[in-house]
C-alpha cells in the first residue's frame, strides 16, 4: 500500500507474477523480487530520453520491451502517452516499459545481437521492502557509464558469465552466455520524472536506506542482458570502449499491474517469476 504521505507524490495504480551512494550491493538484503524476461524488440540510432525528437542522433541501441519506441517527441510526456498502450516483447504483457543498451560489437566492429534481457525488481540496500512504492508513470532513468563519464564501479555495471554471476569490469571469457549487468538507483526525489541528465533525480540507497534528498524508495532494477558470446578483450560498444556500458529504463508499465507486483512480491518478500539470469 502506498503510504498517505506519498499519495501526492506518486500517481500509480496497483498483475502479479504470484549525491548518489557508492553503488548497490550484488543482489538484495531481501529475498522478495519479481523478474520479467523480454526478447529484443528492435535496434535504432535513437534515444528518446537523452535525445528526444532527434531521429538517428544517437549511437546504436538495442531495445527491449515496448515495440513502439523510437526517437519520440521532444515533449517526453507526449512521447510516453503515444507509446503507453503499445505491444511488448516482455513475457509479462503489462510490462510495456522500454529498456535499452548500446550495441555490443566484436573485434571487427560487427554487432553481436543479444538473446534477451532479464529485469529483476527488488528492494534496495537498507530499504524496508514494505516502504517501496511503484515507479511513477513516465519515469526515465539512465544508469552506468558513458563517453564523458568516469567508469562506474562493478556494483553498478559489470560483466559475468552464465555459469558465474560474479561481476568483472571487462567481459570475461565464458564457456556459456556472456552477460551485462546494470543496477539502477532505487531512490527518487519525489518530483522530477527525468532530471537534467536522467540521473540527478535518482540516487542509490545505502545501509540506512534512501538519502534525504531522494526520500522515495522505488524498486531497484537490475538489468541482465544475455549475449551468445564468449567474452574476451576485443569487444567494444557502440558508445565507445567497454567502460562506457550503461542502460536506460523508461517506465511505461501498466500502473495498476506494477503496483500489484510491488505489493505481492516485494512487500510479501517472495520471489515472483523466473529468468535465466
Amino acid at each position: 500500500m502506498i503510504r498517505a504521505g506519498l499519495v501526492l507524490l506518486l500517481a500509480v495504480g496497483a498483475c502479479s507474477s504470484a549525491t548518489p551512494a557508492a553503488g548497490p550491493p550484488d543482489l538484495a538484503d531481501h529475498r522478495g523480487r519479481f523478474v520479467v524476461s523480454c526478447a529484443p524488440s528492435h535496434t535504432g540510432f535513437d534515444d528518446p530520453l537523452l535525445l528526444p525528437g532527434r531521429a538517428g542522433a544517437s549511437h546504436l541501441h538495442e531495445f527491449f520491451g515496448n515495440v513502439a519506441i523510437d526517437e519520440g517527441d521532444r515533449d517526453r510526456r507526449v512521447a510516453a502517452a503515444s507509446v503507453a498502450g503499445a505491444d511488448t516483447t516482455c513475457e509479462t504483457a503489462a510490462d510495456r516499459a522500454s529498456y535499452w543498451v548500446p550495441a555490443l560489437l566484436d573485434e571487427d566492429g560487427a554487432r553481436i545481437a543479444p538473446d534477451a534481457i532479464d529485469a529483476y525488481y527488488r528492494a534496495g540496500r537498507g530499504v524496508e521492502p514494505t516502504d517501496v512504492v511503484a515507479y511513477p508513470s513516465g519515469l526515465g532513468v539512465v544508469a552506468g557509464g558513458g563517453p564523458d563519464r568516469d567508469p562506474p564501479p562493478t556494483s553498478v555495471v559489470g560483466w559475468s558469465c552464465s555459469a558465474n554471476p560474479r561481476r568483472s569490469a571487462a567481459p570475461p571469457d565464458c564457456e556459456g552466455e556472456l552477460r551485462l549487468r546494470v543496477t539502477f538507483p532505487d531512490c527518487w526525489d519525489g518530483s522530477d520524472l527525468h532530471g537534467d541528465d536522467h540521473r540527478g533525480h535518482m540516487a542509490y540507497s545505502g545501509v540506512e536506506g534512501c538519502p534525504a534528498a531522494h526520500p522515495v524508495a522505488v524498486p531497484q532494477l537490475e538489468l541482465v542482458v544475455r549475449y551468445p558470446a564468449s567474452g574476451g578483450e576485443e569487444l567494444s560498444l557502440s558508445s565507445g570502449p567497454i567502460d562506457t556500458a550503461h542502460a536506460d529504463f523508461w517506465n511505461l508499465w501498466e500502473p495498476a499491474a506494477l503496483e500489484r507486483e510491488v505489493r505481492a512480491c516485494l512487500h510479501g518478500d517472495v520471489v515472483c517469476g523466473n529468468a535465466a539470469g
